[in-house]
């Protein structure tokens, strides 16, 4: 017993060492660097592909549905890339390593691109008319290919790691988040929000009256500037030790599960097998707890005789933890909510890219010698997010306090879904934008002059922009905040990015859509027409992604509302590590397991949608 104190009295020596060494780390003074980063490299992303739509078909002379599904296809493998990059950040690698190849890699990108920009002879010749031109040969499009691919690899290493990294600078539990006056996520996104904003006014504005040299090498320069500043503070982040492969535990319980599958679960969950050692490494801020949910996977917990004879060394094929096989029940949890996040992003993949060609057709002068690129039209989406965030946090969030109890105001499913909404009612209105575009061009018998400007004004288009931008603060905010929140701690990197693959496979299914309306609309009036947007029929394209919105809606709607929050036990931070420790120190557990149950501050998360 003597031994037993001296052991504990030793481990808590090591245990305040640690403490001290952490609390040194991390925290607020941490953020200029990561934000620096992230600023830069959102600069550098938004001013390179906002209006890479008008470099494909006004300066590579490509088709207008061929550019809009390059685009698409890249920015869906953009998207998919992510999974990789959080699986080699939390199988072995870490966010920052991962964060700093990944953008070592975007920088090749940009570079490249910025080369073909600037050398004529990587471009096909000029063609003012848009008629007969000469489109760019193999080599070039391979260039742009090439380039366009190195950037979705360098965001496969950046986008899942960035914010997560951000957030393990702070203490994320429930606990300590609900005593904040303000939202992590949404002070994230306002930041970036602010980098787009630059970006949209001065590189678009550079690339359309400046030259696309400098149109590209202005982000190459803030995506190199983002380096540095990462790099600069790498001393003072607080840097969470990856737990091992997340996909590799998942496939455990499953294995463990099935090889189980004749075995009877028994009726008190306090009888599944637990081991505190074995899931320190991956539960720093608490356990899960046993949920009723998915019962067939508590088969993988469930001790047989076979399973007793190596209870310090369990078999993980044969034998999984509940942590663990809750961990797999989150995830499948989520995934049917993440799923409605596809068929958004299906329905808006291509609407970007549209509405640019709409307003290059329109009247953008501001003055009698001033008029804005097309592109910069996002100014009016970015900016409505920006000012909706403020004013979801100190307006909205207060007041719906107040009938909901709840200290976010609302639920992160309950804003998604409001985001849904708002976005169907988008697209409607750009329909009817694109009905009165066409009327005003027949009026004025401009229908078969494509390069001709229809004297309507662009800012029309504003109200869609402006309806996009309060979506965003709703859908975008919500779902990486869900992802984050109810995902496993071990598996927050592999969260954020089901975030951009549900982004990546919307972008594949929305070229799906284009290419078959485009194919199956009809030669004399295709809705989607190669030259000549004036004789397609775009609002027609926009009524049926409003009627996939709506019925993705309705699925939503079902999904929340049987939707049921992970259940999990915080601990306080004197203990986070404390078990990791156990497996090197060798202090019995019996000893922490009596000082925890007397300090342990228990929280069950069973809230309702």
């Amino acid at each position: 017993m003597e031994l037993d104190r001296e052991n504990m009295v030793d481990h808590e020596k090591l245990q305040k060492t640690k403490d001290e060494k952490k609390q040194q780390l991390g925290g607020i003074r941490t953020m200029p660097f990561i934000l620096a980063n992230e600023i830069c490299d959102r600069f550098a992303t938004t001013g390179f592909h906002s209006n890479m739509i008008t470099y494909l078909t006004q300066e590579l002379n490509m088709p207008l549905v061929q550019a809009s599904n390059t685009l698409t296809n890249f920015s869906g493998t953009a998207s998919f890339t992510p999974l990789i990059g959080a699986l080699i950040a939390d199988s072995f690698a870490g966010r920052f390593w991962t964060i700093m190849v990944g953008s070592i890699i975007y920088e090749l990108g940009l570079v490249c691109i910025t080369v073909s920009a600037v050398l004529p002879m990587l471009r096909p010749p000029p063609c003012p008319t848009q008629q007969n031109c000469k489109e760019a040969s193999a080599l070039q499009l391979w260039i742009l290919y090439i380039s366009l691919l190195l950037t979705s690899l360098g965001s496969g290493g950046i986008r899942p790691c960035v914010v997560t990294f951000a957030a393990d600078q702070f203490d994320m539990a429930k606990s300590s988040v609900a005593a904040r006056s303000w939202n992590f996520f949404n002070g994230f996104y306002f930041s970036m929000g602010m980098a787009s904003l630059s970006a949209l006014v001065v590189v678009v504005y550079i690339q359309d009256n400046v030259g696309w040299g400098w149109g590209f090498g202005i982000p190459t320069i803030g995506m190199a500037l983002s380096l540095v500043a990462f790099l600069v503070g790498s001393p003072l982040y607080n840097r969470v030790k990856p737990g091992g492969s997340p996909l590799l535990r998942l496939a455990q319980v499953i294995v463990a599960a099935a090889k189980k599958r004749k075995e009877t679960v028994p009726a008190e969950a306090a009888l599944l097998y637990e081991n505190r050692e074995l899931d320190a490494a991956i539960s720093l801020h608490g356990r899960l707890l046993h949920s009723n949910q998915f019962k067939w996977f508590d088969k993988a917990a469930v001790v047989t005789d076979a399973d007793a004879t190596d209870a310090k060394q369990p078999n993980l094929w044969r034998l999984a933890t509940v942590h663990r096989v809750e961990e797999l029940k989150s995830i499948i949890r989520m995934l049917p909510i993440w799923a409605a996040g596809i068929l958004l992003i299906a329905s808006s993949s291509h609407q970007q890219s549209f509405t640019i060609q709409q307003a290059r057709t329109m009247d953008r002068h501001l003055s009698h010698s001033f008029q804005i690129p097309p592109a910069t039209l996002s100014f009016f989406s970015v900016v409505t997010m920006l000012s909706g965030l403020v004013l979801y946090d100190r307006l909205f969030v207060p007041f719906a306090r107040r009938f909901t109890g709840n200290p976010a105001g609302i639920t992160c499913l309950q804003r998604m879904g409001v985001g849904l909404t708002v976005n169907i009612l988008a697209t409607v209105v750009a329909s009817f934008v694109e009905i009165k575009r066409k009327a005003v061009a027949a009026n004025h018998n401009l229908l078969d002059d494509p390069k001709a400007t229809i004297p309507i004004s662009v800012f029309w288009l504003v109200p869609q922009f402006c309806l996009h931008g309060i979506a965003e603060v709703f859908m975008s905010v919500g779902h990486m905040e869900f992802l984050y929140d109810q995902s496993p701690e071990s598996m927050r990197s592999t969260a954020a990015a089901l975030y951009w693959i549900a982004i990546s496979i919307g972008n594949y299914v929305g070229t799906l859509i284009v290419s078959l309306v485009h194919r199956y609309s009809g030669q004399k009036s295709n809705w989607l027409p190669d030259r000549n947007l004036n004789r397609g029929r775009l609002e027609r394209y926009y009524w049926l992604v409003s009627g996939i919105q709506a019925i993705n809606l309705l699925y939503y709607v079902v999904c929340a509302s049987f939707y049921t929050y992970k259940p999990l036990e915080e601990v306080s931070e004197k203990y986070k590590e404390e078990e990791f420790e156990l497996a090197k120190g060798g202090i019995p557990t019996i000893i922490l397991d009596k000082k925890r149950d007397e300090e342990t501050e228990l929280l069950p998360r069973k809230e309702t949608t």
